[in-house]
C-alpha cells in the first residue's frame, strides 16, 4: 500500500487531495507547511514512520515554501529519493521551471482535474 506526504497550509486543499487519495486506497499523512513537513520526515527515518513513497507539496506556505522544502527533501540522503509533485496555484512556465529546478519531479497547477491528479500519482509511484 502507497503512503503519501501532502503538504499545504490550506486545510481544504489538504482534504480535497487527501480524500481523492484515501478513495485509491493510499496511506495519507498531512502537514501544514515544509518546515513541519521535513520534521515529520526526518522523524520517519527513525523507523517511527515509514516514510512516503510520494510528496505532494504546495508552494506558497508560511514558515518554509514549497521550493526550499524540496530543495532540503532532495539535499538530504534519507529522502533524496522521494518523489515530488508540487501542487500549486503558480501556474505560470517560469513557476514551474523553478520548481523542477529545486528537484520537483512533477508539477500541477490549481485548479486541477482529479484524474490528472490520480494519473501523476500513478506515475510518480510506479516510477
Amino acid at each position: 500500500m502507497s503512503h503519501i506526504l501532502v503538504v499545504d497550509d490550506s486545510p481544504s486543499q489538504r482534504e480535497m487531495i487527501s480524500s481523492l487519495l484515501k478513495s485509491s486506497g493510499i496511506v495519507v499523512t498531512e502537514a501544514s507547511n515544509g518546515e513541519e513537513a521535513l520534521k515529520a520526515l526526518l522523524n520517519s527515518s527513525d523507523d517511527k514512520l515509514p516514510l512516503p513513497d510520494l510528496v505532494i507539496t504546495d508552494i506558497v506556505m508560511p514558515r518554509m515554501n514549497g521550493y526550499e522544502f524540496c530543495r532540503k527533501l532532495k539535499n538530504t540522503p534519507a529522502t533524496e529519493h522521494i518523489p515530488v509533485l508540487m501542487c500549486t496555484s503558480k501556474g505560470e512556465e517560469f513557476d514551474r521551471y523553478w520548481g523542477m529546478k529545486q528537484g520537483a519531479d512533477a508539477y500541477i497547477a490549481k485548479p486541477f482535474k482529479p484524474n490528472e491528479l490520480s494519473k501523476t500519482v500513478k506515475q510518480l509511484l510506479s516510477g
